[in-house]
């Protein structure tokens, strides 16, 4: 059964089925919940509540072009529920209210006045104190949780793994990058026509597919935040696996780094979660490297000049493994 917006009878039907629906429940209203890109979201209305349905597809929702592993939401799934328990954790979570392996669909609860901090790319601000705190208190819980069993993901890692440490470095990759940003295209070849860089990216490329240790998010980046007034919620977590916690820190450190939030603010969590600096740094320049060359491109308001001092920054970062 595949979802798309408006729901049909036969939809509100199976979802009743499934116990998605309650038999008395009526379906309001129906459609879509953000501009995700990996899956199809919607937000359903209901007469007594609203819900988020998360279905995966064979591709990525956004770039129907890319495949992807369908299975990719019970990832998802899992990784709630591995926090469910953790008092430290469970918080941050939205609700699951039911999981159909069938059809690849996972219902969550919807967070109420809910947004992300894709924002934060224009408004630096937006990361303040009270969010460093909570991401980093996220990030250490999570990390340190005990997880004797959780799926390797690797069909989602294969795929994060082209567009991180494969795609952007390669001269014919098929992206159209001028028409992202006119003398984009000409800049990334920095980025592809030096052996040392490219070596050095395809080290880390093995380390990230590699077995890890601890649980990690995977895609830790400003659209999977959610201030909501409950607080803090972290989502999108199909990219989970037992990895290095270094990476979902450089993910985060990235980002930041995009968004133009003060270089004493970064060191500053670099100080209070002290890690493999070397890997963390490394990690961090590839990051920085395959939002500004790669397909999964950012709202930045930055200019041509500008990316190219983010690009020598990144590629320091991963030469010479410190910050």
């Amino acid at each position: 059964m595949l979802l798309r917006a408006p729901l049909t009878q036969d939809h509100i039907d199976y979802l009743r089925k499934r116990g998605f629906l309650h038999p008395d429940e009526s379906v309001r209203s129906s459609g879509k919940a953000g501009e995700g890109n990996m899956n199809v979201t919607l937000a359903v209305a209901t007469d007594k509540r609203t819900i988020i349905l998360k279905q995966s597809r064979p591709f990525v929702a956004k770039y129907p072009q890319v495949p992807a592993p369908p299975e990719r939401t019970g990832i998802e799934y899992q990784y709630y529920q591995c926090l469910a328990s953790q008092t430290d954790l469970a918080g941050y979570s939205p609700r699951i209210i039911a999981f159909d392996p069938d059809s690849w669909l996972l219902a969550m609860e919807f967070v109420e006045q809910g947004a992300d901090y894709l924002k934060i790319y224009q408004q630096p601000d937006q990361f303040t104190e009270a969010l460093a705190e909570d991401l980093l208190n996220y990030l250490k819980a999570l990390h340190q949780l005990e997880v004797k069993a959780f799926p390797e993901n690797q069909a989602m890692r294969a795929l994060n793994h082209q567009h991180i440490f494969v795609l952007p470095f390669q001269e014919e990759n098929g992206f159209d990058l001028d028409g992202i940003q006119p003398g984009l295209q000409p800049l990334s070849r920095m980025i592809k026509t030096d052996p040392a860089l490219i070596a050095k990216v395809m080290q880390l490329g093995e380390r990230y597919l590699s077995p890890g240790r601890q649980l990690i998010h995977g895609d830790f980046y400003p659209g999977s935040w959610l201030s909501s007034p409950g607080g803090l919620k972290i989502i999108d977590t199909e990219f989970a696996f037992l990895g290095d916690p270094e990476f979902d820190l450089a993910v985060m450190l990235a980002h930041l780094h995009l968004a133009r939030v003060p270089e004493n603010r970064l060191k500053s969590l670099l100080e209070s979660y002290p890690l493999d600096e070397a890997l963390l740094a490394a990690f961090t320049g590839i990051e920085i490297l395959r939002r500004l060359f790669g397909l999964a491109q950012l709202p930045l308001d930055l200019s041509l000049e500008e990316k190219e001092i983010y690009a020598h920054h990144a590629i320091q970062l991963i030469l010479h493994d410190a910050f």
